[in-house]
């Protein structure tokens, strides 16, 4: 960030240095994902990059967007917002914390034109089949847009192998960046089929032509974006991306993984059932919690950062957690099983 307001205090406006920092970030985030450059369009947050996509489609021959219910709400939002448009919105339902591949397999027929599809559910950690839903779409000829805003960051990925169509992630989380950037993955064979209508100046093949009277979109990524691009956090961004590719992101998986694993035993031990699956590798661990605002309040009275969803305690690992993190969560755990379980339920094991 003081690398930015320098460029800012000396230069005043140097676009040249912005875009060349903007085009950086680009190029880093597609080697991130195993991409090209020219697939990636750099946005404020994700909504604006899956608006952009939203805009793009057509919904007059197939017509049906289908979706579980674990998506983060704003996937749901703006796909019910295309109804206006034509679009018939369908999600497929869960049962208890997991969504088996076979509902996906009820609901995805010919007339299915795009399945959102959430990597990791923010509600409890559930990590979808990613594989077996982009499979059962595309033998439907059904496009995939993976939101993997709840995982990016926590091990490598490679947009290619998954043969997904769109992959949307933001740096606020895993990325160790700040909020305010995002980025969307387009598979390049699609780029020039699709022409969104959420635009603006930064889409246009020329930016700095200043044309007001000519649409001329970029042939590239790029015609997804709209306005000026969040320069700050492009170059606050673009350090905890590299400082992950220097950890490399085999090593911070398997972090992770050990971590989370260790919570979720202790966890057990304490008579605390987890939402999350018992074999999950991270790196969102969801406790089930009867007051789960006051276990919060709790923890960050001891120094730990976490956060709720309804009746669930989400904690969060990264590769800087260590198993002494995990013991000291537990150990607050364990002085507050009260909070925890609720006295109403009948144990399994009485």
């Amino acid at each position: 960030m003081r690398e930015y307001l320098a460029s800012w205090h000396e230069h005043g406006s140097p676009w040249e240095i912005w875009v060349d920092r903007y085009e950086a970030a680009r190029a880093q985030f597609a080697e991130f994902i195993g991409a090209t450059a020219e697939e990636v369009a750099v946005v404020p947050y994700a909504s604006a990059g899956i608006n952009s996509v939203a805009s793009a489609l057509s919904f007059d021959k197939r017509n049906k967007v289908v979706l579980g219910e674990f998506e983060f709400p704003t996937m749901g939002h703006i796909w019910l917002a295309q109804r206006k448009r034509g679009a018939q919105v369908e999600f497929v339902s869960a049962v208890g914390n997991a969504i088996p591949t076979e509902h996906y397999e009820h609901v995805i027929d010919p007339n299915t034109l795009i399945v959102p599809l959430t990597g990791v559910c923010f509600m409890n950690g559930f990590r979808s089949r990613v594989s077996d839903v982009v499979a059962l779409a595309h033998a439907n000829g059904a496009l995939v847009m993976l939101d993997d805003y709840q995982d990016c960051g926590t091990r490598p990925v490679n947009v290619k192998h998954s043969e997904i169509d769109f992959y949307v992630t933001g740096t606020l989380k895993y990325l160790l960046g700040p909020p305010g950037l995002a980025f969307l993955y387009v598979r390049k064979e699609l780029i020039s089929t699709l022409q969104p209508t959420i635009t603006g100046w930064f889409a246009q093949r020329h930016p700095f032509a200043f044309d007001v009277k000519h649409l001329d979109l970029s042939p590239s990524a790029r015609r997804f974006e709209a306005g000026s691009p969040p320069v700050p956090n492009i170059y606050a961004a673009m350090r905890g991306i590299g400082l992950l590719q220097e950890i490399g992101l085999n090593n911070v998986a398997a972090q992770i993984a050990q971590l989370s694993q260790a919570l979720l035993l202790g966890a057990r031990k304490l008579g605390i059932q987890p939402k999350t699956p018992p074999d999950s590798v991270g790196p969102l661990v969801v406790l089930q919690c009867a007051k789960a605002a006051a276990v919060v309040e709790k923890l960050a009275a001891s120094g730990v950062v976490c956060s709720s969803r309804h009746d669930g305690l989400r904690l969060s690992f990264h590769v800087y957690n260590t198993l002494e993190d995990v013991q000291a969560v537990l150990a607050v755990l364990e002085k507050n099983l009260d909070l925890m379980t609720n006295p109403d339920a009948v144990r399994a094991d009485c």
